[in-house]
């Protein structure tokens, strides 16, 4: 793996960056072979001293992200690679299910190794509610103020200019996000 450590607001010191290649390295354990991958890092201090670390993985059947916020930076990096490990596991766990009693799951993802430890990773997949609705054409100011009004975190609805299902969302930060369907 290939790593990209950039810091804002501070300086990637040789110490932080073995600690990130030591602990993210651990990964590789999850996959038959070393992928190819560009590890991206970054890493910010904000002033009231939190700091932000965020890992993408960008493989060629998934892409594995995390972020975390936390006041130690070191205990941000074992949280994200905690969260990163989780990831791989659940998406074992479904590729498994899907190609269960099937040969061809080798053809699919030949990434992963058989590491024991599930976790009872298995429940966290299972569909516990469907809800069906019409979609109303609206724009996305009039979305947010029907999320809002629903104490939702996101919306969907048909935007009245594009007729294309579109989705709002409540970011972290408090702003709202517009995901676009293609």
């Amino acid at each position: 793996m290939n790593y990209n450590i950039r810091g804002e607001n501070i300086e990637v010191t040789p110490a932080i960056r073995e600690y990130v290649e030591k602990k993210v390295s651990k990964l590789e354990r999850y996959f038959t072979e070393t992928p190819n991958a560009s590890v991206s890092v970054n890493l910010k201090v904000y002033p009231d001293k939190k700091s932000k670390v965020e890992i993408t993985i960008p493989m060629k059947n998934l892409v594995l992200r995390a972020e975390e916020v936390h006041e130690d930076m070191y205990a941000a990096i074992d949280l994200i690679t905690d969260k990163l490990e989780r990831q791989i596991r659940k998406h074992k766990t479904k590729v498994n299910r899907k190609f269960r009693g099937q040969d061809s799951i080798k053809d699919f993802i030949p990434i992963f190794a058989d590491v024991e430890g599930n976790g009872g990773e298995e429940d966290d997949l299972e569909l516990v509610r469907t809800k069906r609705f019409d979609l109303k054409p609206m724009d996305s100011e009039e979305a947010i103020l029907q999320m809002n009004l629903l104490g939702h975190s996101f919306y969907v609805f048909q935007n009245a200019e594009t007729n294309s299902t579109n989705v709002v969302y409540k970011r972290k930060d408090g702003r709202y996000g517009l995901i676009e369907a293609q």
